[in-house]
């Protein structure tokens, strides 16, 4: 219990020092969100409109603590603001909107990610110098060196407009009525997923794959492995049940660090693919200095990692008991 107190105080401590930088940030930001608003429709402002708009989004000039004591508890009530970028909508709508296809793209490809990395990582160990040891490895190292939008941009080039195998852009076909009880709809959503999910999960996967391998290669020379194949046990016994078991250990804190950074993790492959997710979102509010919008996103992103890294710490609690003497 004491080892779960003092996490969840770091963690508090953590979410503080990042809401006080997501207050901070925008404000340092040049330029001025309201007239910019307006001046791209031609429309001028009074002094007194302008006023009354800075008020509204926090904007105003009041003295930067009072400013941060209403951003405090605006935050901790769930109240973001309204979004300058699509005034008058709510930034929790806005986010609300668009988390979803966020969850669906990041959860689809960490769980591929995940679960291939780590068997090929296990395989690649129990037989060292094989076939898969030999040529996945510097593979998978060669294009996790890629980034995320020039791997994307490749492969939209060559699937997407060379060959025309996947679509371009969004989420699912334009003028489709979004029905997730429909068979048609969720067929159509999984081939807009194809390629961006593709895309992460080819990025990612050599240090799944490498992670698992090289912790598989430590465990296996351990006593009670030793000991295991001394008894005669089947090799895919020893491997799935002592070896993989125990070598899963740093994935799991590996699984919740990404779990969490699923909100905030796809960003420029969404901007590539016009997917409309939360990332995508960012990049338009910060090219339209909607300040708003960017701090309920960014709290939304801090929010999940802390989140998702403190329940990690919680179930390691269980899964290794050592931690509790920490």
């Amino acid at each position: 219990m004491s080892y779960v107190l003092k996490r969840l105080g770091f963690y508090l401590l953590a979410f503080w020092a990042s809401i006080t930088l997501n207050f901070l940030l925008p404000r340092l930001m040049p330029g001025d969100p309201v007239s910019r608003m307006f001046s791209k429709g031609g429309a001028k402002l009074t002094e007194e409109q302008a006023l009354q708009l800075q008020q509204l989004f926090g904007l105003d000039d009041r003295p930067m603590w009072q400013q941060y004591i209403s951003y405090i508890k605006a935050m901790l009530t769930g109240d973001m603001g309204v979004s300058i970028s699509r005034f008058p909508t709510p930034v929790s709508e806005v986010i609300g909107s668009q988390i979803g296809w966020t969850i669906l793209l990041g959860a689809v490809s960490l769980i591929i990610a995940v679960l291939l990395g780590n068997l090929l990582g296990i395989i690649a160990a129990w037989y060292r110098g094989g076939i898969v040891d030999s040529v996945f490895p510097p593979l998978l190292v060669f294009l996790g060196s890629f980034p995320y939008f020039w791997l994307a941009m490749a492969g939209l080039y060559v699937f997407g407009t060379g060959l025309g195998w996947f679509p371009l852009r969004h989420a699912f076909t334009a003028g489709v009525v979004a029905d997730w009880g429909s068979i048609a709809f969720l067929g159509d959503v999984a081939y807009h997923l194809v390629l961006p999910a593709t895309t992460i999960v080819l990025v990612s996967l050599g240090g799944w794959a490498l992670g698992m391998r090289n912790t598989m290669i430590s465990t296996n020379s351990e006593d009670y492995i030793i000991m295991a194949e001394a008894k005669g046990l089947k090799r895919s016994r020893i491997m799935l049940r002592y070896a993989a078991r125990n070598a899963m250990l740093p994935s799991v804190t590996s699984f919740g660090m990404s779990l969490g950074f699923i909100v905030g993790g796809s960003m420029l492959t969404e901007a590539v693919f016009a997917y409309p997710g939360v990332g995508y979102q960012l990049l338009s509010a910060v090219n339209a200095l909607d300040y708003p919008l960017m701090q309920g996103i960014f709290f939304t992103i801090t929010a999940a990692v802390l989140a998702a890294n403190f329940l990690v710490d919680i179930v390691y609690v269980r899964l290794d008991p050592r931690v509790r003497t920490a």
